[in-house]
């Protein structure tokens, strides 16, 4: 994921102050995905307990942000884009936006199992749910790097702008 997010930044920081935003909105979520995993450089939690209630609510905060971010200020910028600058990219975003839809179906289904639930509530399929959510933004971040990719190398002199 954090790949991935470097080659973004090389690719398009700079074009966008909203792509810029949202890709730093991208970065803190990543690293609070790694941390709440326990995945390296972050250390596993001692005795296998699971992250604490308030690390899971930061972390829930920052996907809200960023899902808000990308269907309320970016996404609306690259459809106007695509409108503007022909079929072949409206057609591109008419066929992604249900695939990105569908990663938000289950990072709204996360953040309701556990944003909400008190410290007595018990996380049995928690690690199964992260891991879950885990791939579905690792697809979601392809897809919508896909989409800016195709915008920014068929109408360059129109990027995306804010």
């Amino acid at each position: 994921m954090y790949t991935r997010l470097q080659t973004a930044r090389q690719q398009w920081g700079g074009t966008s102050t909203a792509i810029d935003n949202w890709l730093e909105e991208r970065q803190q979520l990543i690293v609070s995905y790694c941390k709440l995993a326990a995945l390296p450089p972050f250390d596993k939690q001692q005795d296998n307990q699971l992250p604490s209630q308030d690390a899971i609510l930061g972390f829930c905060q920052l996907l809200m942000d960023y899902l808000s971010a990308g269907h309320f200020e970016v996404y609306d910028q690259i459809v106007s884009q695509c409108q503007e600058n022909g079929s072949d990219s409206k057609s591109l975003a008419k066929a992604l936006y249900p695939k990105i839809a569908a990663s938000t179906d289950v990072a709204l289904e996360f953040n309701d199992k556990y944003a909400e639930t008190g410290s007595d509530h018990h996380f049995s399929g928690f690690d199964a749910d992260l891991s879950t959510l885990g791939q579905a933004l690792e697809e979601r971040f392809g897809l919508e790097d896909e989409l800016i990719q195709t915008l920014h190398n068929k109408h360059s002199k129109g990027s995306v702008s804010a």
